[in-house]
């Protein structure tokens, strides 16, 4: 089964957290603070594995989470940064945040990496807060939480040349004869439901990839048939072999057909319109297919076509056929441009920085806190320790959380909530 969609959920690893301690060593009295940090959490980081060619595993695992880091330990010892939790993707994955759609990584050559997911930063110890006021600091922080989120992977083939077409014209058939691929041929349409990829090498020793594609029709580029799941891999082909069945067995004219398909592909994207296309004129060894072929040739004079008869059952004009696909392929850049070329520069955006925190009601009467930078404070925050959480008023009081609260109306007593935490407002 091919698979070339999928979402899936990646969590990365929290920190570890810090520690509180204290030397203990003999003739050294009142040791000094010796609480190590925490490790960082590992990464979910995918990686292209060039020998995986579907999204097929992700249909059996769909949660991937790294792991934590270490807690800090005494002795000043930091804890151990947690190995990266690395996933394998085929060539052509696209990854995309599901919930807004933002691209996060395109990754298309064998080894490429990419950070899907950032483990959280190790949380400082004891140590690290050592002043000369206060020498004997209990204050330690908590490591941060890693990222998590779902991500949709899209599968774009990346094959050197794509074989588009009707139904039923005879693609399938093509890719047999002039590679080792097997895909299921049959006198219906849509045998192909998924796409089949050969290695096709030419008497002359060059190579190159080819892609058997579902069949189009007409509507194609707005969700008709197989749809979009077909036009996503035409994107990163480099040549498109534009198959047409000239006998005219299936009741279509051969000049609409190759009409109809340039306008599917046109109205899914313009830039398919640019990509070199080699047409070839399918089933001449059925009746009919030269009066056609010579009827498509007058229609289309004004286009200047070059078109390469065929016949894949006595393999009459076979090797022309790949001659012409790899003196293409030689002529055109390697590499697959999946967007317009743009100059290389940095685009500066001045951002208003976020509000440190928000204040609203409860329907109990609460003042509920919220905000990024505040929740990143107080889950820092290590409460088993009196001086850390005097630390943290003083940041609730340096954000200007108090005074905020008292223009909301808050007085002695209330209830202030912040997560799971719930704490008395005391006016001083």
């Amino acid at each position: 089964m091919f698979v070339d969609q999928v979402t899936i959920y990646v969590k990365a690893g929290d920190g570890g957290n810090g520690l509180v301690a204290y030397r203990r060593e003999k003739y050294v009295p009142r040791g000094g603070p010796a609480g190590g940090d925490g490790g960082k959490g590992g990464d979910v980081v995918f990686e292209v594995d060039e020998g995986l060619n579907t999204l097929m595993d992700f249909r059996y695992q769909r949660h991937f989470k790294a792991k934590r880091g270490e807690n800090g330990m005494n002795q000043k010892k930091h804890g151990k940064n947690s190995e990266d939790l690395v996933v394998p993707v085929p060539p052509g994955t696209t990854v995309r945040n599901a919930e807004t759609g933002d691209l996060i990584a395109d990754l298309l050559e064998h080894k490429q990496r990419a950070v899907i997911a950032a483990g959280g930063r190790g949380g400082r110890g004891n140590a690290k807060f050592a002043t000369a006021r206060n020498r004997a600091p209990e204050i330690s922080e908590n490591g941060t939480l890693g990222e998590e989120l779902d991500v949709q992977l899209e599968l774009k083939l990346l094959a050197d040349v794509g074989l588009v077409g009707f139904p039923s014209v005879g693609k399938s058939t093509f890719l047999s004869t002039v590679t080792a691929a097997k895909p299921k041929v049959a006198d219906y349409h849509f045998t192909t439901l998924n796409p089949n990829l050969g290695v096709v090498e030419t008497k002359d020793g060059r190579s190159f990839v080819m892609a058997d594609l579902p069949g189009l029709i007409e509507g194609a580029h707005e969700g008709v048939g197989l749809g979009h799941q077909f036009l996503r891999h035409v994107e990163r082909t480099r040549v498109l072999l534009h198959v047409i069945d000239m006998s005219g067995m299936e009741g279509r004219d051969p000049y609409e057909d190759y009409v109809a398909i340039n306008h599917e592909l046109a109205s899914y994207d313009e830039r398919l319109q640019h990509k070199p296309q080699i047409i070839v004129a399918n089933k001449m060894d059925l009746p009919g297919a030269e009066e056609n072929l010579e009827s498509f040739r007058e229609k289309t004079e004004e286009e200047d076509l070059v078109i390469y008869p065929l016949s894949t059952i006595t393999r009459a004009g076979i090797d022309e056929i790949l001659y012409a696909v790899a003196d293409e392929l030689d002529r055109i850049p390697k590499q697959v441009e999946d967007e317009e070329p743009t100059e290389d520069r940095v685009l500066y955006k001045y951002e208003k920085e976020a509000p440190a925190f928000h204040i609203t009601r409860a329907d109990d009467g609460a003042y509920v806190l919220y905000g990024e930078k505040i929740e990143s404070v107080f889950r820092r925050t290590n409460f088993d320790h009196d001086q850390a959480v005097n630390r943290f008023a003083q940041q609730m009081r340096s954000m200007g959380v108090d005074d905020a609260l008292r223009k909301r109306g808050a007085e002695n007593g209330d209830t202030i909530r912040l997560l799971d935490f719930e704490f008395e407002f005391v006016d001083g």
